[in-house]
């Protein structure tokens, strides 16, 4: 991921509701949901669903398909694994072997 695509990212993800929508969407994983789902599971009003689904479509973090009247969104798994990648790929000096997740002892 180039530094101007994760700044977008990251940008996008920097708005309360932005974020929920898009963890939303992890949770539920690879089958995504219908727009109607996850306003509905958010208590987000349908206009200010789509305001942020744009945002965050814009940014690369989530699409949708057209099924009619209604779209279904999915969390784009491959973008969010380049977001991650792009913000450890120093990790510790370039030794990611010392980087260490939370409950171990040592930790970057």
């Amino acid at each position: 991921m180039e530094t101007n695509d994760a700044l977008k990212a990251l940008s996008a993800l920097a708005q309360r509701t932005r974020l929920a929508i898009f963890r939303h969407l992890v949770g539920v994983g690879p089958d995504g949901a219908f727009a109607g789902d996850i306003a509905e599971a958010l208590g987000v009003s349908p206009s200010t669903l789509s305001f942020h689904l744009k945002e965050l479509a814009h940014a690369g973090l989530v699409y949708g398909e057209a099924h009619g009247r209604h779209v279904h969104y999915r969390a784009d798994f491959s973008r969010m694994r380049g977001l991650v990648d792009y913000l450890t790929a120093h990790c510790c000096d370039d030794q990611p072997e010392l980087c260490r997740l939370p409950d171990d002892a040592g930790r970057c």
